[in-house]
């Protein structure tokens, strides 16, 4: 009889501790999900404050600097599209390249219908910059996998660049028509930095 009484205790003790244990363990689980929560969030916090800081740092560009950035960087996607289409040697970026060319052929026409609607009017300047000018040279010599490469860093970067140009000037600009103009070729631009994003990992 004791020996049973002993054994019914020993079970209902283990019972106790491992129910104490799985306690314990999700409890552990729950803290652990509300610190990833909260990492989460305080991530994406200092990203938006940084995002902040940024704008706020940087001076909003008159409308002819505006436009003649515009210009540039219109100017610069074409010609170096023109480039990915007769070297490239993957289809999806020579896809990319013909995009690129309609719609900054498109946007280009666009700013320079907003342009002239200012007061006074403003005539974009799409002379390219140094820069612009050696990237261009760089893919000039590279083929293949490795222009490929090349070409996808680019435009990451530059439709990075084009992307904060349009959401400055759309929200801070002083000339109206530039303004619509920005915020019209926003989301176009956008659009073309995921696409680019999505293939150059794949590259």
């Amino acid at each position: 009889m004791r020996k049973t009484i002993a054994m019914a205790t020993t079970v209902m003790l283990a019972l106790m501790v491992a129910g104490c244990g799985h306690k314990a363990n999700d409890q552990a689980v729950a803290a652990g999900n509300d610190i990833a929560n909260v990492s989460d969030d305080t991530g994406n916090a200092i990203a938006n404050a940084a995002d902040s800081v940024k704008e706020a740092v940087t001076p909003t560009p008159t409308g002819q600097e505006f436009a003649d950035k515009a210009a540039r960087s219109d100017a610069f996607e074409i010609a170096s599209a023109k480039l990915a289409r007769a070297k490239s040697a993957s289809a999806d970026i020579k896809s990319f390249a013909s995009m690129m060319i309609e719609d900054h052929t498109a946007s280009t026409a666009k700013i320079k219908t907003a342009a002239s609607e200012a007061n006074p009017a403003i005539t974009p300047n799409p002379a390219l910059t140094d820069d612009q000018n050696q990237k261009l040279a760089d893919l000039q010599n590279l083929s293949g996998a490795d222009f490929d490469k090349e070409y996808a860093s680019q435009q990451v970067d530059a439709h990075q660049d084009a992307l904060s140009l349009m959401t400055l000037y759309a929200d801070h600009g002083d000339v109206a028509s530039l303004k619509t103009a920005a915020a019209d070729i926003r989301p176009k631009v956008q659009a073309h930095l995921d696409r680019i994003k999505a293939i150059k990992d794949k590259l």
